[in-house]
């Protein structure tokens, strides 16, 4: 595999790792802020380095996945998809308004529907625009949330996606079944077979397969003038990542034993393709600005992890 790296930037993707890993430690420290002098990072909305920690994850870890209840396997796919196509908590709090918990047998087609049409209506948005679901009329239904339900009506009431999913040795097998349906590409299957594997009806290798999604893609770009494909680059990152952290000097602080995955490998040149934007504007690609400022949230999060990562504080 040659490679050939654009070394400054190479050397910026640890540097944002770092001290994007450093503003969220202090931040837990409820230490005040300014938590970085880094002014892009100051006044720019940037995604953890750890996927686990952004707020969408944390929101599915406690209310979806590990809300002291008990579901079985199917009922636990299907929460995390109906979650995960929308990816809004606003939504999954909505829907629960109207049923007593969301799950196979409480999903009625028409109902959901009707609210989600409802809340339209009112200029309430019901998709987080992190990232773009595919919205092309797969199943013939003008709205995109119509064609949604339509999935997850084929997905588990006609084809058992559940069965399939948890006979899956490795992550790639549950990806390609994912994948296969309509609406759902590559991109979006990554996230969905990640957040299933957070729950315990899954314990996929995590170091095993990944997918460079549009804005890994750009980051490996300039990350590097001449690479291997782009999950090999991602894999590359995960490989070397203790080497370089001690190349630099940079005591990054894991969470507990949990070195940085294939998952937060691949966010990670995401995000450095949006830092670069303000960083290295001569870094040419179709995305010019960042989108987001930072703005503080005044709620704090108490974070947890699936208890099967076994997290142990560090010596």
């Amino acid at each position: 595999m040659k490679i050939v790296k654009r070394q400054e930037i190479y050397d910026l993707y640890w540097y944002f790792a770092f001290e994007r890993q450093n503003i969220f430690i202090k931040k837990q420290e409820k230490l005040d802020a300014p938590w970085t002098k880094d002014p892009i990072l100051q006044q720019y909305k940037f995604c953890n380095a750890y996927r686990v920690n952004d707020r969408v994850s944390q929101y599915l870890l406690k209310n979806i996945i590990y809300n002291g209840k008990q579901y079985e396997a199917k009922d636990m796919i299907f929460r995390i998809i109906l979650f995960k196509l929308f990816n809004k908590e606003s939504t999954w709090e909505l829907l629960l308004e109207h049923v007593e918990d969301i799950t196979l047998e409480t999903f009625d087609i028409n109902k959901f529907s009707k609210i989600l049409n409802e809340a339209i209506k009112q200029r309430k948005k019901i998709y987080n625009d992190a990232y773009i679901s595919c919205a092309n009329k797969a199943y013939g239904f003008d709205r995109k949330h119509d064609n949604h339900l339509a999935l997850l009506k084929q997905m588990f009431l006609k084809d058992k996606i559940y069965e399939k999913i948890i006979e899956c040795k490795t992550m790639k097998e549950a990806f390609n079944i994912l994948k296969s349906y309509p609406l759902i590409g590559n991109f979006m299957a990554y996230q969905l077979v990640t957040d299933i594997n957070y729950s315990e009806v899954t314990n996929f290798s995590e170091h095993e397969f990944t997918i460079a999604g549009p804005g890994s893609k750009r980051g490996i770009k300039k990350c590097f003038i001449e690479s291997s494909t782009d999950e090999e680059m991602i894999k590359y990152m995960y490989d070397h990542q203790e080497e370089e952290f001690r190349r630099l000097g940079y005591k990054f602080k894991k969470i507990g034993n949990r070195k940085l995955q294939l998952i937060d490998c691949q966010n990670l040149f995401c995000e450095l393709d949006k830092y670069c934007r303000v960083a290295k504007p001569e870094l040419k690609s179709n995305r010019k600005k960042i989108k987001k400022k930072y703005i503080q949230k005044l709620e704090p999060i108490e974070y947890i992890y699936p208890p099967k990562w076994n997290i142990k504080k560090e010596q």
